[in-house]
């Protein structure tokens, strides 16, 4: 089971959009599904702020275009999707938290059509490891940022106290025009 053939042959039509020049196929379990030459795609749909952590595109690509044409053609339901997503994110060796980040953000978008409340419970508890998972970098990160900037500014305010190192530039010599 899994997608058949090399990865996806896309060609970019802008900034957002890519189509896909040759058919993609993907066996499941019980169905399979033919992503059709033609079809658009804009990869995985990640917001911006967020683009540091999961980019658009990566060993998902496949996984995003075959999320979006189950959603835009209703073969499935946003559930079913959802949860295909996520299968094949794991076939395709996505880590698991960046894989249930994903599959969070999937789920939200769908605004848990069709869930249950076992499913908002699960929904619920993945974002809030998402939300402790994405702040302990953030606070890192904001931590190292405010130490760099209290260095230079130190080193800075060293040099305007000094008077600041000069270095004489050397002069050019005066050449003779005829």
């Amino acid at each position: 089971m899994g997608f058949i053939g090399d990865g996806p042959v896309v060609e970019e039509i802008d900034a957002v959009w890519w189509l896909v020049c040759e058919p993609i196929v993907y066996l499941g379990k019980r169905q399979w599904f033919v992503i059709p030459a033609g079809f658009r795609t804009d990869f995985a749909s990640v917001p911006r702020v967020l683009v540091w952590l999961i980019p658009r595109y990566g060993a998902y690509t496949r996984a995003a275009i075959l999320h979006d044409y189950l959603c835009r053609t209703a073969v499935v339901s946003p559930k079913d999707a959802d949860g295909l997503f996520r299968r094949v994110l794991r076939e395709c060796g996505v880590s698991l938290p960046q894989r249930w980040m994903m599959w969070t953000g999937v789920r939200a978008a769908s605004r848990l059509a069709g869930a249950t409340p076992l499913d908002v419970g699960r929904f619920l508890l993945v974002a809030a490891l998402s939300v402790l998972f994405l702040a302990v970098p953030v606070v890192v990160v904001q931590l190292w940022l405010l130490l760099f900037w209290l260095v230079e500014s130190a080193f800075w305010l060293g040099g305007r106290i000094a008077g600041g190192v000069r270095i004489p530039l050397p002069r050019p010599k005066a050449t003779m025009t005829e």
